[in-house]
This record gives structure tokens, C-alpha cells and sequence, in this order.
């Protein structure tokens, strides 16, 4: 059974902002309405989700990081997740030198040593104007979020194969941070997922292409 909201998470360091230009057109024209929690670090975002169930199944995801901790909360309460939206996974079990979290850890080191603006130097497009955005809006908590979401973990390809939840995953195949075999291995490994690929190309022209990606996965699994 699916269900009426979807509780999606942002990656490290993103935020709410871009989590609705992904995901709330195509959920909305699925007739699903997005929650989209203003949570800060896995902490919060465990918190959030918590605090989004009521007592029915919930459809639950995000991007990257975000998709971590969704996937996790679903692995600790299978009773609360009716599905799964997941985009963009960067690692399975431990990040164990995963080149999303070596970036985040980069990036930790120039913000507390030079700050935010020397760690986006060089990064440009849709992504450098995405998190010129989204950073500051962490302030002194920056670092240490990149650091929180570098040591953190997913589930283990174990713990995926009990998730008995339909779970649609979506992934860019010119993404090196974000690998596509990462994508590959989570849908593996769950017992109902779909996969759907898009590109950063199409990611920057159109934010929603990787929101419908992830939701025509998962869509596929429940007809």
C-alpha cells in the first residue's frame, strides 16, 4: 500500500530548497504531497522522520546522505515506511573511503581553514550555484556537518536485503561522486526496487528529471 505524503531528505549539506525543486512537482502530479523537513545533520534527520509519523506508513527518501538516513530509519521501522524514494546513494554499509565522503571531508578542511567560498572554488554550473545557496545557510555548523555525513553510514547490502518495502532508486550515470554500481548494489540487494537513470547534464536543465526518475521507479513497482 503506498501512502499520501513523502518525507524526503536532503544530501550533505543541501537543504530543503533543492529537495522541493527535485520532488515536488512530480509527487504532486502522482497526487503524493511532499514533506520536506528544514533538518540539518543525520541527527535531525532522524528526528524529522520521527516526528513525520503518525501511526500510517509513510513514503520516505531523499538524496544522497538524505537516502542514507531514510533508509536506515525504514531498516530500525519497517512498520512506519511504506516505500522508499531513492536517489543518488553514495555508499552501502560503511563510507570506507567513498568518493562522496572524501569530498565532504575535503571540503571540511578548506571551509574551517579558508572558508566557504575557497571550498567552491572551481565548482561551478547548476552545483556551484546550488551550494553558493545552500551553505551558508549552515554557518558554523558547516564543517562539522561534512565531517557528521562523511562518518556515517548506510545500510549494510544486508540489511537491504530485508527491506521488504518497494523502493525506487535513481542515479546519474556520468556522476562520479554519486557511482552508478553504488545504484546498482542497492537495487540488488532489496528485494522490490527499480532503478532509473538520468544525467548531471539533465540534472542542471531540469531539477525534477531526477525527482521523476526516482518516482517512475518506484511507480513501476506498484502496477
Amino acid at each position: 500500500m503506498g501512502s499520501s505524503r513523502a518525507v524526503l531528505l536532503p544530501g550533505t549539506a543541501s537543504d530543503e530548497v533543492f529537495i522541493s525543486s527535485v520532488f515536488a512537482r512530480p509527487l504532486a502530479d502522482a497526487g503524493i504531497s511532499l514533506v520536506a523537513p528544514a533538518s540539518r545533520g543525520v541527527a535531525e534527520h532522524f528526528a524529522a522522520l520521527d516526528a513525520a509519523w503518525t501511526g500510517a506508513p509513510l513514503l520516505v527518501g531523499g538524496v544522497s546522505l538524505g537516502a542514507h538516513v531514510a533508509a536506515t530509519w525504514a531498516v530500525r521501522h519497517p512498520e512506519r515506511c511504506a516505500g522508499l524514494l531513492v536517489a543518488l546513494p553514495a555508499w552501502h554499509g560503511r563510507a570506507d573511503g567513498a568518493p562522496a565522503a572524501l569530498a565532504a571531508l575535503a571540503s571540511a578542511s578548506v571551509v574551517e581553514s579558508a572558508g566557504v567560498g575557497a571550498a567552491l572554488t572551481g565548482v561551478d554550473g547548476w552545483l556551484g550555484d546550488e551550494l553558493r545557496r545552500a551553505w551558508p545557510r549552515y554557518g558554523a555548523r558547516l564543517a562539522d556537518v561534512l565531517r557528521e555525513a562523511a562518518g556515517s553510514s548506510a545500510p549494510t547490502v544486508a540489511e537491504l536485503r530485508g527491506l521488504t518495502v518497494p523502493v525506487g532508486v535513481a542515479a546519474c550515470t556520468d556522476d562520479p561522486v554519486h557511482p552508478v554500481d553504488v545504484a546498482r548494489t542497492w537495487v540488488d540487494a532489496l528485494p522490490r526496487a527499480a532503478l532509473r537513470t538520468t544525467t548531471l547534464a539533465a540534472l542542471g536543465a531540469d531539477r525534477e528529471s531526477l525527482g521523476r526518475a526516482a518516482l517512475a521507479a518506484y511507480l513501476s513497482l506498484r502496477t
